[in-house]
């Protein structure tokens, strides 16, 4: 099949340029060659101007159903997975309008320490292995076991700790919005107060 050499007239002219024998400056698309002509109007072809393709995640039930489809999809996150004897290893998965994603793997008795997340709400889900998380609440100091299958949402100001207390490694995926740009840490001193209990006001 012989394919049809695009804009061919503007090599000739530009041929005939060089030869003295055509004006050196041209309007551009004097031809009357443009994208839609060349192409074609976009919005005839409904293959390229779909509607159905999937919007970015806004509420918090669709930034949890995204955790859940990158945690099921394997062959996404498992080939990333690196440990780290010092700390925490962990990788951006992903980023859109106004969140990110990242994958992050626990040794045994690898620990987050309390934090927050500042203003950043999010989803957090194990991939592999288990997880414990400390949280405190109004009602004081909580803690789960957090295993494959399972997701963990939070709020700003959200106060947790998350370990891995077992023998094998684990792996997480967590979910923030917006992106995560502060992480507060908090000393034992500074947990014992917020897990007292508050005298009634008067």
């Amino acid at each position: 099949m012989r394919m049809i050499r695009i804009r061919k007239r503007n090599r000739d002219r530009s041929k005939l340029t060089r030869l003295g024998l055509a004006p050196a400056r041209t309007p551009r698309w004097s031809d009357g060659l443009s994208d839609v002509s060349i192409a074609g109007d976009p919005l005839a072809f409904p293959h390229l101007a779909r509607t159905d393709l999937p919007a970015h995640p806004v509420t918090v039930a669709e930034y949890a159903r995204l955790v859940r489809e990158i945690a099921a999809d394997r062959s996404r996150w498992e080939p990333l997975v690196r440990y780290d004897a010092l700390t925490r290893w962990y990788a951006r998965l992903e980023t859109g309008p106004g969140y990110e994603v990242w994958l992050l793997s626990w040794l045994p008795g690898q620990s987050s320490g309390f934090h927050d997340h500042g203003d950043s709400s999010g989803v957090m889900a194990v991939v592999q292995g288990e997880l414990i998380e400390r949280s405190l609440t109004g009602a004081g100091e909580e803690e789960r076991t957090l295993r494959p299958g399972g997701r963990r949402v939070f709020s700003p100001g959200y106060l947790h700790e998350v370990v891995n207390g077992t023998l094998e490694p684990a792996v997480s995926i967590h979910l923030y919005t917006p992106g995560l740009t502060e992480m507060n840490q908090y000393g034992t001193t500074a947990v014992e107060q917020q897990s007292q209990p508050q005298p009634d006001a008067h």
